[in-house]
């Protein structure tokens, strides 16, 4: 407990799954936290936890975005850690994508991680302090048939991460991704069944992950405990990508 203590958090994509559960563990880790949703009703976030603030958040546009961080420094003066969770999948291949869905895919998977982080990285580098963690995917490192365009923006991620690691090391800020694998959400519980007993049966654990074994990882991540951590690639995907 209190492992992020004082600090302002703020994390995407939390009306459910594995956002909500950041949003929960670092809330009982001690932090101040902001959960966002694209939904713009405070029903979509479920039951209300103590040190979680909501907002309406659509990470693909750049109005909202400029809308929280400047109401979140109002407010409490300064973002210590950003964890980017928001995504969408879809299951195209690529023969079969339309430009539209593309787009729709990156504008929330990349684009949104993308802007999350110029937004806060300015008031991180002028308080030398910050974390900054980017929820990808296993298939940001290995791939599936189909899923072209969630590949494709899972993959950015991973090297998105990296590329801000160096970038902003000097300056204290610390940037790193998290590689989930299956984990059992309201978004994997939508899918095809078929899929999901897939990727379940090529698990070497034999079970779907749970959003707080995720969550877990991502507290360490935003921690002061990881502050020699940049740059770095937190696979918890229970042995896949060990094959």
């Amino acid at each position: 407990m209190n492992r992020l203590d004082g600090k302002i958090a703020l994390v995407t994509g939390s009306c459910r799954g594995i956002g909500h559960a950041i949003a929960e563990a670092f809330a009982r880790e001690g932090a101040t936290t902001i959960a966002t949703g694209r939904s713009k009703t405070d029903e979509s976030f479920g039951p209300r936890s103590a040190g979680i603030d909501y907002r309406q958040l659509d990470v693909s546009q750049e109005e909202d975005w400029a809308t929280v961080i400047d109401d979140v420094i109002d407010r409490y003066g300064r973002v210590d850690v950003l964890a980017n969770n928001a995504g969408i999948i879809a299951y195209q291949a690529l023969h079969e994508l339309s430009v539209a869905e593309w787009e729709r895919v990156i504008a929330t998977n990349q684009t949104g991680t993308f802007l999350g982080m110029r937004s806060v990285i300015p008031h991180m580098v002028g308080r030398r302090s910050g974390s900054i963690v980017n929820v990808s995917s296993i298939w940001g490192n290995a791939a599936v048939p189909g899923a072209h365009a969630y590949h494709a923006t899972k993959g950015a991620v991973r090297n998105m991460s990296k590329s801000a690691a160096i970038s902003y090391a000097k300056d204290n800020v610390r940037v790193n991704s998290v590689h989930p694998g299956f984990i059992k959400t309201p978004l994997t519980d939508a899918q095809e069944v078929e899929i999901n007993d897939f990727v379940v049966a090529q698990t070497p654990m034999g079970r779907p992950g749970l959003p707080e074994e995720i969550a877990n990882g991502v507290v360490f991540l935003a921690s002061d405990e990881a502050s020699f951590v940049t740059g770095s690639e937190l696979v918890i995907d229970g042995g896949y990508l060990a094959q």
